[in-house]
This record gives C-alpha cells, sequence and structure tokens, in this order.
C-alpha cells in the first residue's frame, strides 16, 4: 500500500522533500539517502523548464519575399524563355556586353534550351522510339482496367453471335 502512495507522489526533486534529503546526508542515513534519490524522476525534462517555442515554417518563397529577391533562374526552356533570350542579344547588339549583362541579372534567361514535345528526351532519343511509345508517352490518362463483368460480357457477345449463326 505504501508503495503505491510513493509511485503516485510524482517527486521530481530534492525541493519536494524539504529538509529531509539534507538529514539523511547529515546523519549518514545511507538508506534513506538511497531511497529518496531513486524516487527522483529520471526524465530530465521534469527538471528543466521547457517553454514550447512556436516554429515559424521558412519555405524559400518566404525568404525570397523577405529579401526582395527575383524569381530563380529556370532550368528548361519555354516558348517565353525565346522571347528574353532575342531581347538580350538585341540589346548586346546595340548597347554592348553591360547591357546585355544587367538585361540578364534582371530577368535572366533559362539554362538550357531542350527540345520541345519531346516529353523530357533528347531529339535523338525521342526519334528513335516506336510509334507505340510515343502513343505511351502521349497519353494523359492511365489506362482503364478490365472491366469486373467482362466474363458476363463475353458469354452475352458469344450467345448472341450463335444466335446470329443460326438465323
Amino acid at each position: 500500500m505504501q508503495i503505491h502512495t510513493l509511485n503516485k507522489a510524482a517527486i521530481i526533486n530534492e525541493l519536494q522533500f524539504g529538509v529531509g534529503i539534507n538529514h539523511a546526508v547529515q546523519d549518514g542515513r545511507r538508506a534513506d539517502f538511497a531511497l529518496i534519490l531513486s524516487m527522483f524522476s529520471e526524465d530530465v525534462r521534469d527538471n528543466t523548464p521547457v517553454e514550447h517555442i512556436d516554429r515559424v515554417e521558412i519555405t524559400e518563397e518566404s525568404l525570397r519575399q523577405r529579401f526582395e529577391l527575383p524569381d530563380p533562374q529556370e532550368l528548361r526552356s519555354d516558348q517565353s524563355a525565346y522571347a528574353i533570350s532575342a531581347k538580350q542579344a538585341e540589346l548586346f547588339h546595340s548597347s554592348g556586353l553591360p547591357s546585355a549583362k544587367l538585361s540578364h541579372y534582371l530577368k535572366p534567361e533559362v539554362l538550357t534550351y531542350l527540345p520541345e514535345d519531346t516529353h523530357g528526351f533528347p531529339e535523338d532519343v525521342y526519334h528513335s522510339l516506336s510509334a507505340h511509345q510515343h502513343r505511351k508517352l502521349g497519353e494523359t490518362e492511365p489506362k482503364k482496367l478490365m472491366p469486373v463483368d467482362l466474363y458476363n460480357h463475353l458469354i452475352q457477345a458469344q450467345r448472341s453471335y450463335q444466335i446470329h449463326a443460326q438465323i
């Protein structure tokens, strides 16, 4: 009965014993001192005051807005990339390298110009694919599975064929 009472006491540190631990040390009562120490919580989070810190989610987009950075340089080309590149080439021919560099820093052009409509493959690889593989790459919806009642449809089709063959 006393053991259950001690377990429910939830003793965390020496302040809850008052002077009991001090008297055990001064009087040399090792058994009492060991008993008191064994009742302390072994979880350090019980002894240390812990504050809950709200974590702010930091994303690349929030950092770009905070430091007023432009959009990152695109990796692949699209239709708008050709107009940007043509404008920078025009600025290079009319005003020189500093003007083209400034234009690039304000609106960077893409790193690579890849062929379009090749589903991410290099052009020579894409043209080496068969017509069936081209068709599979072009499909946007996944193939439907076989219907659950396929067996019934097959039997019905066979019976209707037999009826038409006998007539």
